[in-house]
């Protein structure tokens, strides 16, 4: 889209770049984002920079979508959706240049960061920690009802390692 261009929307509109349609009257094939996912909603599918749905075909059910992650999803034909490709594509692709970015996002995204690992800390910190030799100095499977504070590592595991060789009988 362009500073200026004209959008339309409606059903009859011509299938161009900017303009909004309902599913239905989409052709098969077309790229397009900001698609509701109930007719009305004002648009929450293929939103973020550089993603696009492609319209796969009109089938009985609604209109066949590929999601941005490859998943086909079946909606309603009255759903709308903007023609085209959201802008910003590329922009996951530059590297975090210093941890501050990379905190701030982390941060937004609800996650802990940096994940620190359990035997590069002190004893003190962290029931692996401690030591100058880089291993956990005990079993690293704790079971599933062990108290909180000692509860790292591979909780309740099965197993760990290898799996044995079983013999066929």
């Amino acid at each position: 889209m362009f500073v200026g261009q004209k959008i339309e929307i409606g059903s009859e509109v011509p299938a161009e770049t900017g303009n909004i349609k309902s599913l239905g009257k989409i052709p098969e094939g077309t790229m397009i984002c900001n698609i509701e996912l109930r007719p009305g909603d004002g648009g929450t599918l293929a939103r973020s920079s550089g993603t696009f749905a492609m319209v796969v075909s009109h089938t009985a059910a609604g209109t066949e979508l590929r999601m941005p992650s490859g998943r086909t999803l079946h909606l309603n034909d009255k759903c709308r959706a903007v023609i085209g490709v959201v802008a910003g594509a590329g922009r996951t692709e530059k590297p975090f240049l210093k941890a501050g970015p990379k905190w701030y996002l982390q941060k937004s995204r609800g996650r802990k960061w940096p994940v620190v690992k359990g035997q590069a800390m002190i004893s003190a910190s962290h029931p692996h920690g401690g030591g100058r030799h880089k291993h956990a100095g005990k079993p690293t499977t704790v079971g599933r009802w062990t108290s909180p504070g000692r509860k790292v590592g591979n909780i309740a595991a099965r197993q760990t390692g290898r799996a044995k060789r079983r013999s066929a009988r």
